[in-house]
């Protein structure tokens, strides 16, 4: 039995244009993300009328996620499900600054966070090892809950970095060329076989719904990659 879960980051926040750290803290969308979010569940209602399913809608605690999800679950009189575990990297002492300031207010801990070392923790931080097994342990109960089902998970960029790395076997410290957009829609196909959870990816970074056009914290405006 597989489930599909329909993996979506949220719509953009002031933070994200500046791309200052979020991390955990609570960050309501910008304008631009509400009109994201109203566009999103424009997409799912169309996509209900003509027969796609949902069977429900997680998301992040954080209201970011949340904002994010609320038109879809409306537009499908789904209730909103929220999982804390779904969070965002906590980035500690890091977040609410931008690149720069954390170079200057913490050195060493810059320069070894660059090395992209899995085991590096921000001070009152999580490494991104602990960050992705969390992801992974969130992520179960879920597949659990709705095996052969289709679902909805409203979340976070890092999140969706986690999924990716999952799916396609990547190293924690590997490099990212992979899209993160701002309320894109990214298809995963997960199936358990005896212990083991495997996952492969059907669709990533679509955006159709907002033009095809959206943005990316780490790497520039872009479209789709398809991947």
């Amino acid at each position: 039995m597989s489930t599909r879960i329909l993996f979506i980051r949220h719509g953009e926040t002031a933070w994200n244009r500046i791309k200052r750290i979020q991390g955990h803290i609570d960050i309501a969308l910008a304008e631009t993300g509400v009109e994201q979010a109203r566009r999103l569940g424009h997409r799912f209602a169309e996509e209900a009328r003509a027969g796609e399913r949902l069977d429900a809608i997680w998301a992040s605690d954080l209201i970011r996620a949340q904002q994010t999800a609320q038109p879809v679950a409306q537009a499908l009189g789904l209730p909103l499900q929220l999982v804390p575990g779904l969070r965002e990297r906590h980035y500690g002492a890091f977040q609410g600054h931008d690149s720069s300031e954390i170079a200057e207010r913490f050195p060493d801990e810059y320069a070894h966070w660059q090395t992209r070392d899995p085991g590096f923790t921000p001070p009152d931080g999580e490494s991104q090892r602990v960050f992705y097994h969390r992801v992974l342990h969130a992520l179960d109960p879920l597949i659990a809950a709705h095996p052969d089902g289709r679902i909805a998970v409203v979340t976070h960029g890092g999140v969706l970095d986690c999924v990716y790395r999952f799916a396609n076997g990547l190293p924690l410290d590997a490099p990212r060329n992979w899209p993160l957009l701002n309320t894109s829609v990214n298809v995963v196909d997960f199936q358990r076989d005896g212990g083991m959870m495997e996952a492969r990816i059907v669709e990533w970074g679509d955006v159709s719904h907002l033009g095809g056009v959206s943005a990316d914290d780490g790497l520039k405006r872009m479209p789709p990659s398809g991947r």
